[in-house]
């Protein structure tokens, strides 16, 4: 590296370090059901993020948890003591505890748990807004408290309902959310808080407050502004009332797709029907036809039990032979909660009806500039983005559909020049195995889910300096599949814990993959009164589970997926930031949150970080240097097709929540399909509803914000210290590294979020 790039790299951190301290805005990063690529039909590698907890606000969304001094043994790691806890002695979610009981908590706890504890933390908030003073231990300090021991149960819950559902849980958290929204809307519109907010800022010791307090200040007076603060009383009621009624219709839409994704089951009893299906594949739908009362089901013979859960829906699109059964799982993935009981279609239109109004009585012109309020980028610099990303990917996507037709055509397929939607995944896979020789079903003995995740650890080490243990039994589990990991400093002292749930769980267990936190870092919170509260994460992804004897198999696009969660969670577990508003994954702007997940999945195409995570299963063979060689090879095939899918997405996000009329003369199909022939090169079927399923916009956080996705890589849109196009920059609070086509420069370490 020579002196002029070590300057420039060196200059460029310099300024992002003083800019990131204060930049930080919250994210709860959720669950993805996975989105149809009509060219490619990969599922995406970038996930959803996971549902806010029905209490949530930009300020606020935290799922706090008192930590003792990590230094302290396993046993006093076990206990978890507030003088301001209530205490009860039947229900686990209001007893003490340091890691949540996820083992123990029913349905049954949620009403008395819930109502109890709004009633106490009523009467705190009502003894913090007589005695409130503009200082930070009498106005942050026990606001910090009150957010903390409301959201860390109400995150408990969500987490429990994404990873357990079951219809007594929806219904005790349905009959409860109306009250915890009010809660927070209570919260977030106090005048006595904001007021002293505004007093901070205006105040002679403003410009002596550290960068992260000032972010914090900002934050929150920006946050009671966008929750109606301002707005006059029977305004404010109506605002109220959008609020309510829109997270009562976002976990309505959620909890459809799920029902709708449970709901499709297809037997397949005749051999010939599932030809093609590699052996995991047959071996997983075999055992999910053992789950349904097909006792005698094996992978051989079958019978198999065909779903819409990723691991199953990829396997036919891209290896089923049987066209007939690529046409019907493709038709019911995409035509999801669109139909009977679990439409979701109405659902649509009342959201966006209802964030328009909320928008124009907070004084936006659409719901989109709502939304930009707390980002980095404004709607025009995201049109923008889109438009500019759009042209340039139209030509390869063009040519990535000439190129399978031409392909197809000389395997001797009937009407290769018109392909189908079910027909782009199947052969766009015979396609990359004749041109690059490689095949992911081939692969997956090479990628054991053991191997994979020590390979990780050993790349977390060699970057961060920090050791990954296992602690299984340290903390309760809400599964038997669920691993818990302890993350140790060089000296061997912890500074986080992570929770993984890896496999593909249908019945119960919502799509996709995502990264939470059950905790944050907090100096507020500590228990000795002198080391913070250390931060605790969760990891949820829905691979290929074990068949038999054989540990988790993985696709290279699984592993990819991993490695995308963990940098997340690295983002969250590694803050050396001692303000619990502005820790971690907390207050980044959600068009900056996808940094260190692309980051970390650059590295499953580092040579020495592949070869120590593919190793054979069974004989310990690392990957064969031409497999990656092949890998490097094929990471662009059908790019343009797959770029243009998600400029689709992100194109038809905008497009709802800015130009949109509900109830106008235009329906969302209307929208979609006229968007479509800028985005798409294969038209979408007319009877396409893919929208009734889009939980990234309807049941998540991406609304007006899904372009995020496509941030990274398009220097205009964010502030000119954000990107530098020659490194890929990673900063994870322990230690500042460049990146320079995979050789890593230590640059300098940074207290950062």
């Amino acid at each position: 590296m020579s002196k002029a790039r070590i300057f420039t790299a060196t200059a460029l951190l310099l300024l992002i370090l003083h800019l990131l301290i204060s930049v930080s805005r919250s994210i709860l990063l959720q669950p993805i059901c996975p989105l149809i690529d009509s060219h490619s039909l990969s599922y995406p590698k970038q996930l959803f993020k996971s549902y806010p907890c029905p209490l949530w606000s930009s300020s606020f969304s935290l799922c706090l948890l008192h930590f003792r001094s990590p230094r302290r043994s396993t046993a006093a790691l076990r206990s978890y003591s507030s003088s301001t806890v209530i205490r009860t002695e039947n229900n686990p979610l209001l007893k003490d505890f340091y890691f949540p009981p996820f083992d123990s908590i029913k349905a049954a706890h949620v009403r008395p748990g819930i109502r109890s504890l709004i009633k106490q933390l009523e009467r705190e908030l009502e003894e913090l807004e007589r005695t409130v003073e503009p200082t930070w231990q009498k106005l942050v300090e026990p606001l910090e408290r009150i957010v903390d021991r409301l959201v860390v149960v109400l995150g408990v819950i969500s987490h429990l309902k994404s990873v357990k559902d079951d219809p007594e849980l929806r219904s005790a958290i349905e009959e409860v959310q109306p009250e915890t929204v009010a809660f927070h809307l209570k919260l977030g519109q106090s005048k006595a808080i904001y007021n002293a907010f505004k007093a901070i800022k205006e105040s002679p010791d403003w410009d002596t407050l550290s960068d992260a307090k000032k972010r914090i200040v900002e934050s929150q007076i920006k946050d009671a502004v966008l929750t109606g603060i301002a707005l006059e009383d029977d305004k404010r009621e109506q605002f109220n009332k959008i609020e309510q009624e829109l997270a009562k219709l976002s976990k309505k839409f959620g909890e459809n797709v799920l029902d709708a994704t449970k709901r499709f089951e297809k037997l397949i009893t005749d051999k010939k029907d599932v030809e093609g299906l590699p052996a995991t594949a047959l071996g997983l739908t075999a055992k999910t036809a053992m789950s349904k009362g097909h006792e005698n089901a094996t992978a051989e013979n079958g019978p198999w039990m065909i779903t819409l859960d990723a691991p199953s829906f990829m396997a036919v699109m891209q290896h089923a032979k049987n066209r007939t059964l690529r046409e019907e799982v493709y038709r019911a993935f995409v035509n999801r909660a669109s139909t009977g009981d679990l439409d979701n279609t109405a659902i649509i239109d009342q959201i966006l009806k209802l964030r328009l109004e909320k928008a124009k009585l907070l004084g936006y012109n659409n719901y989109a500039e709502v939304s930009m309020a707390t980002k980095m980028a404004t709607v025009e610099k995201a049109d923008e983005l889109l438009e500019k990303l759009r042209s340039a990917s139209w030509n390869p996507a063009v040519q990535d559909m000439e190129d399978l037709k031409y392909f197809s055509k000389n395997q001797g397929v009937p009407k290769a020049d018109n392909l189908s939607h079910w027909d782009i995944g199947f052969w766009s896979e015979r396609l990359r195995e004749s041109k690059y020789e490689i095949n992911e079903e081939d692969l997956r003995p090479y990628f054991s889910f053991p191997k994979v995740m020590d390979g990780l650890f050993s790349l977390a080490n060699k970057l961060f300096g920090i050791n990954i243990e296992p602690a299984d039994g340290l903390a309760p589990v809400w599964n038997d599949d669920v691993r818990f990991y302890r993350v140790n400093d060089s000296s061997g002292s912890p500074i986080a814990f992570f929770y993984f749930d890896p496999y593909s769980r249908p019945s119960e267990k919502r799509g996709g993959a995502w990264m939470d936190e059950v905790v944050g870092r907090s100096r507020v919170l500590s228990q000795d009164g002198s080391s913070p509260r250390l931060p605790v994460a969760h990891m949820v992804c829905n691979q290929m589970p074990p068949v038999g004897d054989k540990p988790s198999l993985m696709t290279f696009r699984e592993v990819e997926t991993v490695f995308h969660e963990f940098g997340h969670a690295l983002q969250h577990m590694l803050t050396k930031q001692d303000e619990g508003l502005v820790a971690g994954i907390r207050n980044v702007e959600w068009d900056a949150v996808e940094l260190p997940s692309q980051f970390m999945e650059n590295w499953c195409y580092h040579r020495d970080t592949l070869m120590s995570i593919g190793k054979h299963y069974e004989t310990g063979e690392s990957i064969p240097d031409d497999i990656y060689k092949k890998l490097l090879a094929a990471r662009t095939f059908r790019a343009g097709s797959q770029s243009l899918r998600q400029i689709k997405l992100a194109s038809l996000d905008l497009e709802l929540h800015t130009k949109y009329v509900p109830g106008g003369s235009e329906s969302i199909y209307d929208v979609d399909r006229r968007v479509s022939k800028r985005t798409q090169i294969l038209p979408p079927l007319p009877e396409d509803k893919f929208l009734c399923s889009f939980s990234h916009i309807f049941a998540g956080g991406y609304a007006a914000g899904y372009y995020s996705y496509k941030v990274f890589g398009y220097k205009k849109l964010l502030p000119d210290w954000f990107l530098h196009l020659s490194y890929r920059i990673f900063i994870i609070g322990r230690k500042t590294v460049i990146v320079d086509n995979f050789q890593i420069y230590e640059v300098g370490r940074g207290v950062v979020c």
